[in-house]
């Protein structure tokens, strides 16, 4: 039975459970035996549990030399004792130090997933040139490369990162039949509300998203302090993990230095999140860098309307008066102004809500996501005179 492995590479085992399980599944029940490789952590066994067996390899976020060659000498090991067919990496780090690996190790075919480039509008000259020259060294050893938004695509090309033939448009996408505004019951509402303390009555802004300072969480503070003044029933609920390691890492501590903390409610990572988007009036996602933020799209298809970043990423998952507002980056008056926008109107609220789910129908359905990841590793596996494997289903049938 002819079965490629493919191994998926990721920073940490969070990525592999919240951003990808759903897509090596889908490519396992295409008829690739399917790994994961990642540092370790809390949701490794949820991973292998739905089936994906992970392989742990530590790859801290931050450029670390001695750690990333160590992590690099791990990943060769590993890619030689496994023999895998494809490698596709994911995120900045993962990128670099996986695509050089397998291409050292002999992989036959090594596929990047751009999921949003470290520069941007806002960095450094020297930033700018050391993140390009990393992304330049990492495109090197790739067969293809997917990119999630098409700026960052088109930025690939300007700046020669990626041949033409090389690089094409992946899009981002999330499970449809999960984020549907109908299958959360109001008793599920109520229960979630009283859980978090917020009351019956309030107005919700939500953020989803790490508890780092380019999430954007400084400003939204800000902004929440402004209208909270004249607001009484508004409260923030902030959704998404602590990072403590980070050097911008921030906590619930943090709302209280804007005098806000008696209405914001931190509810850390959390698994029901349809119930969650269903207590928000509006979304902000007032994030600093993104490739195809996920937040938005689930929003979106919640009937939630979004309030982004004008940035590359944002941009393609909000529409400006289609299903969100783009304000510019930073920008807390801007943001603050958006915000008092949404909550105040309620007719705007609902006429946005009534266009959000036909956005998220036609844009972000995630199984198109897999069938051009795997279209990829079919043109690949012919382009290397292998054969493309059939699905577990048509294997069972035969």
């Amino acid at each position: 039975m002819n079965q490629p492995l493919v191994l998926h590479i990721a920073t940490a085992d969070m990525g592999l459970r919240f951003l990808l399980l759903e897509q090596m599944q889908a490519i396992h029940h295409a008829g690739y035996q399917v790994r994961g490789v990642a540092s370790d952590g809390p949701y490794r066994a949820e991973v292998e549990a739905a089936g994906i067996p992970v392989d742990v390899i530590k790859m801290p976020r931050a450029i670390t030399p001695n750690r990333d060659l160590l992590a690099l000498t791990q990943l060769v090991r590993l890619f030689r004792e496994l023999k895998p067919t494809i490698v596709h990496t994911h995120n900045p780090k993962p990128g670099l130090l996986g695509q050089l690996a397998a291409r050292i190790a002999g992989v036959p075919i090594i596929i990047n997933t751009i999921h949003g480039f470290y520069f941007h509008e806002h960095s450094s000259a020297n930033q700018r040139r050391f993140y390009i020259a990393m992304e330049k060294i990492a495109a090197r050893c790739s067969h293809a490369i997917l990119s999630q938004n098409r700026e960052d695509l088109n930025a690939a090309l300007a700046l020669k990162i990626a041949r033409p033939e090389q690089i094409s448009f992946l899009g981002n996408g999330i499970n449809l039949q999960v984020f549907d505004r109908r299958a959360v019951s109001q008793a599920d509402i109520q229960a979630a509300r009283q859980e978090l303390g917020i009351p019956a009555d309030a107005q919700v802004i939500g953020a989803v998203g790490r508890l780092v300072a380019e999430k954007g969480y400084h400003e939204l503070f800000q902004a929440c302090q402004q209208l909270m003044a004249t607001r009484p029933n508004l409260h923030l609920l902030v959704v998404g993990p602590e990072e403590p390691n980070k050097a911008d890492g921030l906590t619930a501590a943090t709302a209280a230095k804007y005098g806000i903390a008696e209405r914001t409610h931190f509810a850390g990572l959390r698994r029901d999140m349809p119930v969650l988007y269903r207590l928000m009036d509006v979304l902000a996602h007032p994030s600093y860098r993104e490739g195809f933020p996920r937040a938005p799209m689930e929003a979106t298809a919640m009937g939630v309307p979004v309030v982004a970043s004008d940035i590359r990423g944002c941009r393609e998952t909000v529409v400006h008066s289609l299903n969100g507002m783009l304000v510019p980056v930073r920008d807390v008056a801007a943001l603050a102004h958006s915000l008092g926008r949404m909550i105040d109107d309620r007719v705007l609220r609902e006429a946005f809500a009534r266009l959000t789910r036909r956005v998220a129908q036609r844009e972000f359905d995630q199984q198109r996501v897999f069938d051009r990841v795997l279209l990829t590793y079919a043109k690949q596996l012919q382009a290397h005179g292998m054969a493309v494997p059939e699905p577990i289903q048509s294997q069972a049938s035969t």
